[in-house]
């Protein structure tokens, strides 16, 4: 991977298990191997997308990076003042003044903003915490973010039920912009809402991100969704990233099976196009128990004994873009003709 100093986010094998206890004393048997060796890294300025099906450990790795879960192991390296920190090596009294630096941006607009406290309340919130701004400048303050996200200032006093889902999400990430962060980890944030809705939400962060010069990781389960905001793009399967580069030649020249798959469910706009389906068999192995070897052969039509009896390398096929699979040198997939 091409690493400069425009890295603003370097993470480099990334676990969380999380436990399986069982019995009155809660004896350990086991362990969910969430996210299991995740690496890649961000530009300042861009937009990452991560995607994959449900359950692939997506929503845990931005968690991780911003240890609202503490990872088993790996590093989240993260620039500040020109030198790349650990965060995952600071005490909570060193990690909190880098929380402002990094913030998200949650999934449902309904369950993520406390009903009991007013729009004012909600935005000014961090403001407040972290001592940046008090009395007419603290509303002023609130007033812009309102604005900025395409709200009114005579919002300020309304309580969440007030609000649309879409508004509710532009609360959400008027919060999340409150405090000036660098990066922004986006966790589905238009999957709950209408699909009318999404375009504008989508477009209203493509407007920020240029205001406020944010970096984003876009989680999405939607590759449609992810094609239009991401300047680059991560597949994720059962705890690991197969397939990471640039989003024009992922959608048109995929290089993994399992993307191959997920590009052949994106809807085509063109009423004379014959979609292909790609329906893979069976269902996704539990990460308590994953398969030997590559994790998705059991699924995957090209399967060879390799694939079973051996983990596939992590590599660069060409400039920044890399695949972990045994056959993509002899594998010609099929992706989205933009011809």
């Amino acid at each position: 991977m091409e690493k400069s100093e425009s890295t603003l986010l370097d993470v480099k094998d990334l676990k969380m298990h999380f436990p399986i206890q069982k019995g009155f004393l809660r004896k350990v048997v086991g362990h969910v191997r969430a996210v299991d060796g995740v690496s890649f890294f961000i530009r300042k300025g861009e937009t990452l997308g991560l995607v994959g099906e449900s359950g692939c450990g997506k929503t845990t790795v931005g968690r991780s990076i911003l240890r609202a879960y503490e990872p088993t192991a790996g590093q989240v390296l993260f620039r500040v003042n020109d030198q790349m920190v650990d965060i995952l090596k600071l005490r909570p009294d060193e990690l909190k003044p880098l929380r402002r630096e990094m913030q998200i941006i949650f999934q449902d607009p309904f369950s993520s903003l406390n009903p009991r406290m007013t729009v004012m309340d909600i935005i000014s919130e961090p403001l407040v915490v972290n001592n940046i701004a008090k009395g007419d400048e603290l509303k002023a303050q609130v007033r812009h973010l309102l604005e900025a996200v395409g709200l009114r200032a005579s919002h300020m006093n309304r309580y969440p039920y007030a609000f649309s889902g879409g508004q509710r999400q532009r609360i959400g990430i008027a919060r999340a912009l409150a405090l000036r962060p660098k990066l922004v980890v986006c966790d589905e944030p238009v999957s709950a809402l209408d699909v009318s809705i999404q375009a504008q939400t989508l477009n209203l962060l493509e407007d920020l991100q240029k205001e406020f010069d944010l970096t984003y990781l876009f989680i999405a389960h939607d590759l449609s969704v992810v094609e239009h905001i991401s300047s680059r793009v991560a597949v994720m399967y059962l705890g690991n990233i197969v397939e990471l580069t640039a989003s024009a030649e992922l959608y048109e020249a995929p290089r993994h099976p399992y993307t191959e798959a997920l590009i052949s469910a994106v809807p085509n706009t063109d009423p004379d196009h014959k979609s292909k389906r790609i329906v893979l068999e069976g269902d996704v192995p539990s990460p308590a128990n994953p398969p030997s070897g590559c994790k998705f052969h059991p699924r995957c039509r090209f399967a060879r004994d390799i694939c079973s009896q051996q983990t596939p390398e992590w590599r660069e096929i060409s400039t920044d873009h890399w695949v972990a699979c045994h056959l993509t040198d002899d594998l010609k997939l099929a992706g989205i003709s933009y011809g």
